[in-house]
């Protein structure tokens, strides 16, 4: 009776979202969130580089802090203690430990999948509104360890009503053909992912979305926006590159032209490897190593050279405002890559706030 009681008072009329976000980075679900009207609190991640762009495009305060030493009193502080105050705690727990190189990898971490599990004590201790998880698919199939059931479970034992679904980011606008793993949970009534807002035919695509940049050459940099620069090729990959059709890749080069692994029966199986991006299409998933053309299908489509850190940072529908170094002038390309390929694509983050929002106006009805 108490609860229902609360839940009333809090929807009463038009809430305020406040949200703390874990293992945040340089706050791509964050901005994303911010962009939908959210109030952003505080990031934590144990990337202490990420605090400039976090603190600079989010207004949230950054905490250098490994999540395990993180107390739920301390969150709780972050919130404000006005009554019609949506409390959010989101989270993109570093997905590695769930990748399907993981599996098989034999030096993996094995701390690193305690991670969701320091993720739902902080829900116990803390007790948001809402709480919101985004991952790799492969969690919701990881048979080493039972991570995301176990979320699950605490969650529910904590009155909380849990919806979570593999997301294809393009039906959200999102011009890469990545998949992740949403959750929504929330101690208020049952919650949903709004319904997809593209389809097929009006996917946004490569060309949409850097198709009116300037021209680069290899190892060149735009001199009007720093972060549109690309790596430099030597002179073999430069044959190799001239060698790749347009949406081809390693498979039509000529023998001189083709690395030992490839020739391998294991390596016929990287097919996308040194391959150039289709213009009419989305573009693959960016990782932290997608400015190198050797690591994907990651080479421009029509000119020489792999894709520059701002058409990456598009693909990941981070706006050009966006804030990535305090000197813009001193662009670390590795670095770029990183913190680019690890963001939640900011288009997705809004996605999520959008479904919270609906969630809370359904209720008020």
């Amino acid at each position: 009776m108490a609860k229902e009681k609360t839940n009333k008072r809090i929807l009463s009329r038009l809430p305020k979202f406040e949200v703390v976000d874990l293992f945040c980075g340089i706050g791509g679900l964050s901005y994303g969130m911010k962009s939908a009207g959210f109030d952003i609190l505080a990031g934590y991640d144990l990337d202490w580089t990420c605090q400039y762009a976090y603190e600079t495009n989010t207004g949230g305060k950054f905490f250098y802090k490994d999540v395990k030493s993180v107390k739920g009193d301390e969150i709780k502080s972050l919130y404000s203690k006005k009554k019609n105050t949506i409390r959010v705690l989101a989270g993109c727990a570093p997905c590695q430990p769930f990748s399907s190189y993981a599996h098989t990898n034999k030096n993996k971490d094995e701390n690193k999948y305690n991670l969701l599990y320091e993720f739902g004590r902080l829900v116990k201790k803390v007790h948001p509104d809402i709480v919101t998880m985004e991952n790799v698919p492969a969690i919701a199939t990881f048979k080493l360890k039972s991570v995301l059931a176990d979320f699950v479970k605490v969650l529910q034992e904590e009155g909380y009503q849990v919806n979570y679904q593999v997301v294809y980011c393009p039906d959200y606008g999102v011009p890469q053909t990545r998949k992740r793993l949403v959750l929504l949970a929330s101690r208020l009534g049952k919650i949903e992912l709004i319904p997809p807002t593209h389809s097929k035919d009006n996917y946004v695509t490569v060309r949409d979305t850097i198709g009116n940049l300037p021209a680069l050459a290899a190892g060149q940099g735009c001199p009007t926006d720093p972060l549109h620069r690309c790596r430099a090729l030597s002179p073999l990959n430069m044959q190799r590159m001239r060698a790749t059709p347009y949406g081809g890749g390693w498979k039509n080069w000529p023998e001189e032209l083709l690395l030992d692994c490839h020739k391998k029966e294991k390596g016929k199986s990287f097919g996308s490897v040194y391959g150039r991006m289709v213009w009419d299409e989305p573009a693959p998933t960016m990782t932290t190593l997608c400015t190198g053309i050797g690591n994907g299908r990651f080479g421009h489509p029509e000119q020489n050279r792999a894709i520059s850190a701002r058409e990456a940072a598009l693909f990941q529908t981070f706006p050009t405002t966006y804030k990535f170094f305090p000197n813009e002038q001193e662009v670390s390309l590795s670095k770029a890559s990183r913190y680019i390929g690890n963001a939640v694509p900011p288009r997705l983050g809004e996605v999520i706030a959008e479904s919270i929002k609906k969630h809370i106006k359904n209720i008020k009805k």
